[in-house]
């Protein structure tokens, strides 16, 4: 199933206020995969100052990426914020893990098979 976002087309010529769907930007795509992937509880329950530090990040990583997008004047700076929020919230999160895993709690994961 395909996504589609809706873009003004006033930059781009058309002379009136209306509206296209474009299929969605693959950086879009990646950062809408990698937004599922924020940790929404801490690690083994602890919360510490990664913790806190991880959410601070997560949201300002949000605010920057509405920041970057009320600001895009074409579809280049679109792609460029998508895949700066994308990276932003995977270095984050790898940040965290690697953190709480160097003092002996790991992200745990869930297999079940037939």
């Amino acid at each position: 199933m395909k996504k589609f976002a809706i873009l003004p087309m006033l930059g781009l010529g058309f002379a009136t206020a209306s509206s296209a769907a474009i299929s969605m930007l693959h950086e879009e795509e990646m950062a809408r995969d990698e937004e599922a992937r924020i940790i929404t509880h801490p690690i083994a329950g602890i919360e510490n100052r990664f913790w806190f530090d991880y959410r601070i990040d997560v949201t300002e990583a949000q605010k920057e990426l509405s920041s970057d997008l009320r600001r895009a004047s074409d579809v280049e700076d679109l792609r460029d914020a998508w895949e700066e929020y994308a990276h932003q919230l995977r270095g984050e999160r790898e940040h965290y893990v690697e953190e709480m895993a160097e003092r002996g709690y790991r992200l745990g994961r869930v297999i079940v098979v037939d």
